[in-house]
């Protein structure tokens, strides 16, 4: 198991009168600034729910290697709904998940780590004595909140699931940063052009030239989780050509079948990965998690004092 990330962007953003997600915060957007904080901290498995202007905001991020997942019914429905959705389609593919709304894009991997490091069921991060994002929630917790009638949102379902919270106080006002007004959004900019610089990990295969990428990882342990390319590739946003393009390149580059489909039968069509393809994505995901545990300490050690002397 691991730990799955969870980011809610389905509303309207009408206190705003923008489109929150993909309003600029230097040279990325909002929502690709959220994900690359979960990536920095090492969590591949990312899920976004989309609802309002759905199609534009899942193309803007189809390159982001996430999963998508839609609220239909955004307009008539709370945030805790979308919360929802994201909660039930992980709770059995990973042991931990981070939620944060679209909005809080400040929070850093340091914070996500050493939340996750505490081994608490659920954690809020507290900064100055205000609790903020993103919230730790332990997968053995998920079906109690998902039964809760949602009267009080999702602090209300997580109030009364029977664990007490654990306020983890963490020197990150990234935490408490959101963009719900054309004010929060200025005050978003000015923390964010004086924050640190850090660095960023992509692990890469490759021979002559890449053959397998976070996008392909992504791809992969989709088909492993739906059975089927075709869903895989309606969660990543990519076509089912592509999908398949990259599959066969991989191959021929490691000699080896990856994925196997069997056609017809009472369900239609279904793909899986072979016991090589397993063993391939196990393996990678274990180099890209070592590498990131070693890349924070290196950083430091290379550029301790630098950037801010």
């Amino acid at each position: 198991m691991q730990t799955g990330a969870l980011i809610v962007a389905a509303g309207k953003s009408s206190r705003m009168g923008d489109f929150k997600p993909m309003l600029q915060l230097g040279s990325i957007s909002i929502a690709q600034r959220v994900i690359n904080n979960f990536r920095q901290a090492g969590i591949s498995k990312i899920v976004v729910v989309t609802g309002y202007r759905a199609d534009v905001l899942e193309r803007h991020l189809a390159s982001n290697n996430v999963i998508f997942l839609r609220n239909e019914d955004y307009a008539s429905t709370h945030m805790f709904d979308s919360v929802r959705i994201g909660l039930e389609y992980l709770k059995d593919k990973v042991d931990t998940v981070l939620f944060t709304p679209v909005d809080v894009p400040l929070f850093t991997a340091r914070t996500v780590t050493q939340m996750l490091s505490l081994g608490y069921p659920l954690v809020t991060p507290v900064c100055d004595g205000n609790p903020g994002h993103p919230l730790l929630i332990r997968s053995t917790l998920i079906d109690s909140i998902l039964s809760d009638d949602g009267s009080s949102g999702l602090e209300g379902a997580v109030g009364n699931c029977g664990t007490p919270m654990y306020f983890l106080n963490v020197d990150d006002p990234g935490i408490i940063h959101d963009a719900d007004t054309p004010e929060d959004y200025a005050e978003l900019l000015r923390a964010h052009n004086q924050s640190l610089i850090r660095s960023e990990i992509h692990i890469l295969l490759a021979k002559e030239k890449v053959f397998f990428d976070e996008q392909l990882y992504s791809l992969l342990t989709l088909i492993q989780e739906t059975g089927s390319v075709r869903d895989a590739c309606e969660h990543m946003h990519i076509s089912y050509s592509t999908s398949w393009n990259l599959i066969r390149t991989l191959e021929s580059q490691l000699h080896e079948p990856l994925v196997s489909r069997s056609q017809g039968g009472v369900n239609g069509s279904h793909s899986e990965l072979t016991p090589y393809g397993e063993e391939f994505l196990k393996r990678y995901a274990r180099f890209s998690e070592e590498t990131r545990n070693c890349s924070e300490k290196i950083f430091e050690n290379c550029f301790r004092g630098f950037f801010n002397a």
